[in-house]
C-alpha cells in the first residue's frame, strides 16, 4: 500500500515530467486549482487518468471525473488512496 507522501510524491513527478517537461519543481499549492493555475487542461486530465490507472493500477470511471478528485494534488492523493484502499 502506498503512502499519501508516495502518492503525491509520484503525480508531482508526472507531473513535472509530462507538463512541465522537466524543468523546475511543481509550484502549486496543494489545494489550489491545477486547472486554474494553468498546470492542466482537458487534454492533459485524460493524460493525467491514464497515468493514475497505469502507474497506480486502477480504473478511474467516468461518474469519478470531476473536480471534487481530481482538480488539485490534495483531492488527487485523497482520490487515488481511497480507491487503492478500496481494490485491498
Amino acid at each position: 500500500m502506498k503512502s499519501d507522501t508516495e502518492i503525491r510524491s509520484a503525480i508531482c513527478d508526472f507531473f513535472v515530467e509530462n507538463f512541465l517537461m522537466g524543468e523546475g519543481t511543481l509550484a502549486v499549492r496543494d489545494d489550489e486549482s491545477l486547472l486554474e493555475a494553468g498546470i492542466i487542461d482537458s487534454t492533459g486530465m485524460l493524460e493525467m487518468v491514464m497515468f493514475l490507472e497505469q502507474h497506480f493500477g486502477l480504473k478511474v470511471e467516468d461518474r469519478e471525473l470531476v473536480p471534487e478528485n481530481l482538480d488539485s494534488l490534495a483531492n488527487l492523493v485523497q482520490f487515488v488512496g481511497r480507491k487503492l484502499r478500496a481494490a485491498r
